[in-house]
């Protein structure tokens, strides 16, 4: 289908999703009590992070597989770390300095690996532009993340934050899908009935209840914090890409995990 496709129908499903749990649980369809301030902070954070940021990473993907990846968004608290010293104005200290290091050191020994991508020997242009993409949805989630603290202060529960971060991000993607023709190829592609089963099921695990309980996560303890657990994909990731994606891991692959994994356990312990 492609990255675009999946994340525009994706995010769709998650509007329902979200719509029907918060009418169950909160009485109403969607949070319209909401200020027009957290409507702001939260869409712009919606864009940040599910259109711009996911579509960056989607398109990692498909260009150096996911568990690399997913290895580069254990960029996202060093990242968030970042963008606190610059604009909080928080310092880090000796032991954080480290634990950065040691993060970026074994991502970029793990990125430095070239060898093949779903049993395909990566393109060198193809895989410089993944882990570019790679960043890119780094930094989108590590923003996103951020703009929705600033958006859910108070008493907002992380259910509707979500919500509300699905609809503006849906209204954007397809506002922007529909002014360039493109509805018409997107609906078409659902035809495939296995990767709209895949699509489904990445619908309720991701947008819908992962990033549900990411937001209260965030809205429960600091962004550095919540975004330091949920850097932990890359290890949960390990196993499904040897198979489902047959992918050969090596020893460079296992120890530059470890190394990137302990940076950022450090961070959570500081």
């Amino acid at each position: 289908m492609g990255s675009v496709t999946v994340n525009r129908v994706r995010l769709v499903l998650a509007v329902i999703f979200l719509s029907i749990t918060h009418l169950l649980l909160l009485g109403r369809l969607w949070p319209v009590q909401a200020g027009l301030d957290r409507w702001f902070w939260l869409g712009l954070s919606g864009v940040v992070g599910l259109v711009l940021g996911d579509a960056f990473l989607f398109q990692a993907f498909v260009l150096i597989g996911p568990r690399r990846a997913m290895l580069l968004m254990s960029l996202v608290p060093i990242i968030s770390t970042i963008i606190a010293w610059a604009f909080l104005g928080e310092t880090l200290s000796a032991v954080e300095m480290v634990a950065v290091g040691l993060t970026v050191g074994g991502i970029a020994w793990v990125v430095s690996e070239r060898g093949s991508i779903n049993g395909v020997q990566a393109d060198p242009r193809q895989y410089a532009l993944g882990i570019l993409a790679g960043m890119g949805g780094a930094v989108g989630q590590a923003l996103g993340l951020v703009l929705s603290k600033k958006g859910m202060a108070g008493d907002l529960a992380p259910l509707s934050a979500n919500l509300i971060r699905m609809l503006v991000a849906v209204t954007v993607m397809w506002s922007y899908t529909l002014l360039r023709g493109k509805g018409g190829p997107t609906l078409r592609a659902l035809a495939d009935r296995r990767a709209s089963t895949a699509i489904l099921g990445g619908a309720i695990a991701g947008p819908f209840i992962g990033v549900w309980l990411s937001l209260v996560a965030v809205k429960l303890a600091r962004v550095g914090i919540a975004s330091t657990l949920m850097a932990l994909p890359p290890v949960f990731v390990l196993l499904p890409s040897i198979w489902i994606f047959k992918e050969r891991i090596s020893l460079q692959t296992l120890v530059g995990t470890a190394i990137a994994i302990g940076g950022v356990t450090m961070i959570f312990l500081i």
